[in-house]
């Protein structure tokens, strides 16, 4: 689930009129499109901070003022005020998934676990991960209380839904597979239709499954938060200063090289436009749709009094959260992988993935089926080939890295940068023993393989939610080949 969406690309001709706040688009009128997202544009433009002027050197210097980035620095300068970090950022703070995502702060385990615990770390090292992100969910909202980040965050848990047979023992095998990796009752369990209603009214629900750690949250809020907080220790924050290549000790720029001891990659989705780079991660792309505010009559009829997040059961599955000023956000896959792990400027998604969007959240939520859409945007997350993310160190070469976190980036991110610091700092603590640390895993396909696989898969998925609609009791045919070739 996209809860978790830093930039190389044109400009993508955002159009139409800001309207945030402004009532309903008059009928017919297309929503905002773009323009970096409905959560960016809520908030204004965002605070200008300095360029990079002259070379410099640094104890640390991390790319990328997203979650991770920003975490790791503000990590590092709350443990260690003498040491200097510096971030670049091609563009602004939360320019890329960060500032656009949709919103679940949750202890969801992305990546496969048997991949996972095939490593050194083991299967103890993969429960670990697993308990360690349902921690950083509460960690994340403690380290907001203490630098006073308010970011609309609610911890109101996460709700899985089915909307087919297929999709109701999908649900349930996932939940048995929890179990055998330690998630007990108390961390997500089984709710009929009856009990799924009660918290929000879905149409044609089967059941679901109900995990407490997660929490909503505005995206945009955070990340600009976050930046504000690790400012305030003392970390220096430079945008509009990409990094042009990264090398050991070394990051060149526009104007000379930043030279550290510890060089900390963090670009996630957009690590296929440094050098040497363009197969690690594929940049997977991911779109949302967020409604004008729905009246009080229509929350009546739909409940959602506890702020949970809600995501479908379907292969191409839709994720979505009832923001703090009264809107549905929802999002998906849209189109899914541009040629080259190309990535947009601006945020615009195409026509037909708004109107997919609209439509699925008519499906599931009828009584706001007429409440029009306001924004529509997209941004890309990254993806290792086997689907696991993971946090390196080479001590040698300084070079640091974390990501992969194939949408499940805003708690990940967080344990990921307390992680890094603990690495950079040379310290042996539990998270350093967790399965992802070291994890590599194998490079994507060259081109035009890579877009033909990525198209192709989803093509597939899609088809096997069309299949499963006739009321077949088991999962398509047509996914499971689609599993097989993304290496799930």
């Amino acid at each position: 689930m996209e809860p978790a969406l830093s930039g190389v690309g044109a400009a993508s001709g955002d159009a139409g009129p800001d309207r945030i706040g402004s009532g309903r688009p008059e009928p017919g009128q297309r929503p905002v499109n773009g323009q970096l997202g409905f959560w960016q544009a809520s908030l204004g433009p965002a605070p200008h901070r300095p360029a990079l002027v002259e070379p410099t050197e640094a104890d640390v210097c991390v790319v990328g003022a997203g979650y991770t980035g920003l975490w790791t620095a503000w990590e590092l300068r709350r443990r260690r005020p003498d040491l200097r970090v510096v971030v670049l950022e091609r563009d602004h703070v939360g320019f890329g998934a960060s500032g656009r995502n949709g919103g679940w702060l949750s202890g969801l385990m992305p990546g496969n676990r048997e991949v996972m615990a095939a490593g050194p770390a083991g299967r103890a090292g993969v429960v670990g991960l697993q308990r360690a992100l349902q921690g950083a969910v509460d960690s994340v909202l403690a380290a907001c209380d203490e630098e006073g980040i308010d970011a609309d965050q609610v911890k109101g848990g996460t709700l899985g839904v089915a909307l087919t047979p297929a999709q109701l023992g999908r649900l349930r095998a996932r939940l048995a597979e929890e179990r055998a990796w330690g998630v007990g009752p108390e961390d997500a369990w089984e709710l009929s239709a009856e009990e799924v209603g009660a918290r929000i009214q879905v149409a044609g629900v089967l059941g679901g499954v109900f995990d407490p750690h997660c929490a909503r949250v505005h995206p945009a809020k955070l990340v600009r938060g976050l930046a504000d907080a690790a400012e305030r220790r003392g970390v220096e924050i430079f945008e509009r200063s990409p990094a042009l290549r990264i090398a050991a000790h070394r990051v060149d720029t526009l104007v000379g090289p930043v030279r550290a001891r510890w060089i900390v990659r963090a670009t996630e989705g957009y690590t296929a436009g440094l050098p040497g780079l363009a197969r690690q991660l594929l940049a997977m792309n991911s779109s949302m749709i967020v409604t004008e505010p729905l009246g009080e009559d229509r929350w009546k009829a739909l409940g959602w009094d506890g702020q949970e997040t809600l995501g479908t059961s379907a292969h191409a599955y839709i994720y979505a959260q009832r923001t703090a000023d009264g809107r549905i956000a929802i999002g998906g896959r849209g189109v899914p992988y541009r040629f080259g792990s190309g990535t947009d400027y601006r945020g615009a998604t195409d026509p037909a993935t708004i109107d997919s969007l609209r439509a699925a959240l008519g499906r599931l939520w009828p009584a706001a089926a007429d409440v029009a859409v306001a924004h529509a945007w997209c941004g890309v997350l990254g993806v290792a080939r086997d689907w696991c993310p993971s946090v390196q160190v080479e001590r040698a070469s300084g070079l640091a890295s974390a990501g992969g976190y194939v949408g499940d980036g805003v708690s990940t991110s967080h344990l990921a940068g307390l992680t890094l610091a603990d690495l950079v700092l040379g310290e042996d603590t539990e998270r350093t023993r967790l399965a992802w640390v070291g994890h590599r895993s194998r490079p994507w396909e060259p081109e035009p393989l890579r877009w033909i696989g990525a198209r192709g898969i989803y093509a597939l998925y899609r088809a096997a939610d069309r299949a499963e609609a006739d009321g077949r009791s088991r999962s398509s045919l047509l996914a499971r080949i689609a599993d097989a070739l993304a290496g799930r």
